[in-house]
């Protein structure tokens, strides 16, 4: 029989849990960024960033301007919005760049140096959930990186004095950054809750993030070149029979910042979007289709036969049309001319999102003293006492 006499704990409301989650995700922060922003360090380093991406950007001005400057070829009428291209491939390539190492080394340390100063220990024993202090700990990490960030967004809108950017063009690189922030500060995290130096917690994260920003691109680079084509213009398998691993492509930041120039680019062959098409081209049943962007394989686009009425097809012989405006002939619909923009980094943003969440949970389990990987045990039975044994 149970015991009767033993204390019964009430159950908290929902409500109750989560602004007690929310008390210490913040008490959490405003420690974190007590220590983090206090004394002249982050606004002088503020400055320097500043300074050294408003220089960078006026270099990248001044070589365009020399360019459209030749004697030979004289002045052109795109020289403004090609300016304006490049000054905003340059700022947002480099601020990429800046979060890809920054956002994951300010995040290596944040759980390993509390087990080092063995403080971690008095932390977890504090009413503060272990949910809490993992959320505390890595949003206040990225606070300053969001700072820089947001930092930057004058600076970014001199593109529009110029031309050839579009706002909406700015807010996809902006979603791309703030993204690749949290994802690659959710595995810096995780790393510092599994292992228990900074030093080698630092280590691991920046081989990750050189995995995921280097070796994916050198993997589809691989693989590209080790496959072949067949008589019919389709791409075989590569080492292994495998095909090539496109998937890959959605968790580098860097193409999906390249998805985001080709949107600027008005002309077909850009260097961006052949950047995009030759590493994750797009596909339709296996086969690669080229669109002008300057990779895969040309697949003829079918021809409309509007003597027979057939299904795809309005009457009178008239082609029909699916919901994106693009032709139906003979159930299949024709390819659009140009390359294929805005594909790359929407997949980005939502595996950089699930990829977070999953980390963040890892990270919780590896700080919670107790209840650790729960669902991988089995529960325990109790002993049974000697009265319920006797007969």
């Amino acid at each position: 029989m149970a015991d009767m006499t033993a204390p019964v704990r009430p159950s908290s409301p929902p409500f109750a849990t989560v602004l007690r989650a929310i008390g210490g995700i913040a008490a959490i922060g405003v420690k974190e960024l007590r220590g983090r922003m206090r004394g002249r360090r982050a606004f002088i380093i503020l400055t320097i960033y500043l300074l050294l991406l408003g220089g960078f950007a006026l270099m990248v001005e001044q070589i365009m301007e020399q360019q459209f400057q030749n004697p030979f070829t004289g002045a052109s009428a795109t020289a403004g919005p090609a300016i304006g291209q490049a000054i905003f491939a340059a700022v947002l390539l480099l601020m990429t760049l800046q979060v890809v190492f920054l956002a994951p080394s300010s995040t290596a340390g944040a759980i390993s140096l509390e087990r080092e100063k063995q403080t971690l220990e008095l932390l977890v024993t504090t009413p503060i959930s272990s949910f809490a202090i993992v959320i505390g700990k890595l949003l206040s990490a990225l606070v300053y990186v969001f700072l820089l960030i947001a930092a930057s967004i004058p600076l970014m809108a001199v593109v529009f004095v110029f031309g050839g950017v579009g706002p909406e063009d700015i807010v996809r690189g902006y979603i791309v950054l703030i993204v690749t922030a949290l994802g690659l500060g959710s595995f810096g995290i995780l790393c510092s809750s599994l292992v228990k130096r900074t030093t080698a917690s630092t280590a691991i994260t920046i081989f990750g993030v050189l995995a995921i920003t280097i070796g994916t691109v050198f993997l589809l680079v691989f693989w590209q070149a080790m496959g072949s084509f067949d008589a019919t213009g389709n791409r075989r398998p590569g080492p292994l029979g495998i095909r090539t691993p496109y998937p890959l492509a959605w968790i580098n930041p860097f193409l999906a910042q390249a998805d985001v120039l080709c949107g600027t680019e008005s002309t077909f062959g850009g260097g961006w979007c052949s950047v995009v098409q030759g590493l994750a081209p797009t596909t339709d049943n296996g086969v690669i289709i080229n669109n002008g962007g300057g990779g895969g394989v040309g697949v003829p686009m079918p021809m409309p036969v509007p003597a027979v009425p057939e299904k795809g097809f309005a009457p009178g012989g008239a082609v029909a049309i699916d919901d994106q405006g693009n032709p139906i002939v003979n159930d299949v619909v024709a390819q659009p001319f140009g390359a294929r923009q805005d594909t790359l980094w929407p997949k980005t943003v939502a595996m950089w999102l699930g990829i977070s969440v999953f980390f963040i949970l890892l990270s919780v389990q590896a700080v919670s003293p107790t209840r650790r990987w729960r669902f991988l045990r089995r529960p325990r039975r109790r002993a049974k006492s000697p009265e319920s044994q006797a007969p």
